[in-house]
């Protein structure tokens, strides 16, 4: 399959935004002093382990999005190369 150079550079764009919103959500969620995340004793709670599975889940998805978008980059670079010459 052949992506466009559109759609690689959003699929690559969208890989680079979930590290930014992810990671930053993982660290929002360690620093939560709301008592959601974590319960007076300082042991994590149930809320925690569901938002740390739904972050990871999406950071990897994130990642395989945009290594799909990288390829397609590429690809895309190397035909316009063999073209050029």
């Amino acid at each position: 399959m052949k992506l466009s150079r559109p759609v690689s550079w959003f699929l690559l764009a969208f890989g680079v935004w979930s590290w930014v919103i992810w990671i930053t959500f993982v660290k929002n969620l360690w620093k939560d002093a709301s008592g959601l995340a974590f319960d007076d004793a300082g042991d994590p709670t149930a809320y925690f382990w569901v938002h740390l599975l739904l972050a990871v889940t999406s950071f990897l998805l994130g990642t395989a999005i945009g290594l799909i978008g990288l390829r397609g980059v590429r690809a895309l670079r190397r035909e316009s190369a063999r073209e050029a010459e």
